[in-house]
């Protein structure tokens, strides 16, 4: 998988959350998936745990550069503990 980093959204993102772990993140089988309400753009959210088990939540879309898919990270962060009770704890 391919990703796409905005410099603005580069920023926002890893002022929160280090780079390497919200790709880690966005590709493991354990996290959640599912659409988010946005009328600017097809966006996605993305839920689950971190690799060293803290929650995580990523709002990301996917681009289409060159004929490749790309993932597109808007906003990351650390999620808060009750936000996470009813998450699938990672495998």
């Amino acid at each position: 998988m391919k990703f796409n980093w905005d410099d603005g959204d580069w920023f926002k993102c890893t002022a929160r959350v280090p780079q390497e772990e919200i790709e880690r993140f966005l590709v493991h089988p354990g996290t959640r998936i599912w659409p988010d309400p946005s009328e600017k753009e097809t966006r996605y959210r993305a839920a689950g745990y971190s690799s060293d088990n803290r929650p995580m939540f990523v709002v990301f879309s996917l681009r289409i550069v060159e004929g490749e898919i790309q993932v597109r990270p808007i906003s990351a962060r650390y999620a808060h503990k009750e936000e996470a009770k009813t998450w699938p704890k990672r495998k």
